[in-house]
C-alpha cells in the first residue's frame, strides 16, 4: 500500500511539508555535509516555500549547506510569471542566506533539447558522477495535476520512456508548450520522494494512481517508484476524499 499521510487541510499540509524538509535537511547535512533537494511548481510548493522563508522556520535550517534543483521548468525566461525558478526564488530562496552559487535553475530561456542537456550535465557536475550511474537527491517535492501527471512527465508523451536521461526536453501538444523535466528513472533515484497534492479536483486521480491498476501511460504519476528511497503521499482531505484508505 501507498504511504499517504491525510492532512485536515492546506495548511497541515504546509506544515507537515516544511517539517519533512528541516527534518531531512538536518539529517543531510550532519551525515553527509550537504541537502540536495529538487523543488516542484505550484501552488502548494508556494505555501510550503513561504513557510519555510518564515520567521519559525527560516532559523531551523544551514541554508549555506542547502543545494536546490528543480524536477521540470516551463520553457520560458527566469522573470517570466509562469517560471518555476521565479515562485521559489520569490517564495523561498531570496527570503533565506542559501548562495546563489547552490541554486541550480534549470535554463529552460534556451533551446530546449540544449537546456535539457545542459541541466543533465551540471547534475553530473554537482553530484560528481558519470554516465551510466545516477545522482541522487535527498529529497524531491512532486506535485500531481489532475491528469495524473507529474514533473513534466505528461500522460502519452515520449518522456515518460526517456530512460537512458537524467533530463529530457519536449513538446507537450494539450498545452502548445516545451518543458524541460527530469526523467522517471532519475526523479526514482532519489532518497526521498514527496508529493504534495491538494484540492478536490485530485480526488478521482489520486485515487486511480493509489489504488487503481496500474497504467502509467494514462496516470504518469504511477512511475514514480523509488529504487532505494522512501515515497509520501501527503494529501489533503479534499484531494483524499475518494480514498478508501
Amino acid at each position: 500500500m501507498a504511504n499517504v499521510h491525510i492532512c485536515t487541510d492546506k495548511n497541515v499540509l504546509f506544515s507537515q511539508a516544511a517539517d519533512l524538509f528541516v527534518k531531512l535537511a538536518n539529517e543531510a547535512i550532519t551525515s553527509r555535509g550537504r541537502f540536495c533537494v529538487a523543488l516542484s511548481g505550484g501552488s502548494t510548493p508556494r505555501g510550503v516555500h513561504t513557510l519555510l522563508a518564515s520567521e519559525a522556520y527560516r532559523q531551523t535550517v544551514a541554508w549555506q549547506k542547502v543545494y536546490c534543483f528543480w524536477g521540470d521548468e516551463r520553457c520560458v525566461a527566469p522573470t517570466h510569471k509562469d517560471s518555476n525558478y521565479r515562485m521559489a526564488d520569490e517564495t523561498l530562496l531570496s527570503q533565506v542566506p542559501i548562495p546563489q552559487e547552490n541554486v541550480h535553475r534549470i535554463r529552460a530561456e534556451r533551446d530546449p533539447a540544449e537546456a535539457a542537456n545542459c541541466y543533465e550535465q551540471t547534475l553530473r557536475q554537482v553530484f560528481g558522477v558519470h554516465t551510466g550511474t545516477q545522482p541522487q537527491f535527498d529529497l524531491v517535492f512532486l506535485g500531481m495535476g489532475a491528469d495524473g501527471h507529474t514533473a513534466s512527465l505528461f500522460p502519452g508523451t515520449p518522456a515518460l520512456h526517456a530512460e537512458d536521461h537524467l533530463v529530457t526536453a519536449h513538446f507537450v501538444e494539450k498545452l502548445d508548450a516545451w518543458r524541460v523535466t527530469l526523467t522517471a528513472a532519475m526523479i526514482n533515484n532519489s532518497a526521498y520522494i514527496a508529493f504534495l497534492v491538494a484540492g478536490e479536483d485530485k480526488a478521482a486521480t489520486l485515487k486511480a494512481v493509489v489504488e487503481g491498476d496500474g497504467q502509467p501511460e494514462q496516470y504518469p504519476s504511477q512511475l514514480i517508484q523509488p529504487t532505494h528511497g522512501r515515497l509520501l503521499w501527503l494529501v489533503d482531505q479534499a484531494a483524499a476524499g475518494q480514498l478508501s484508505l
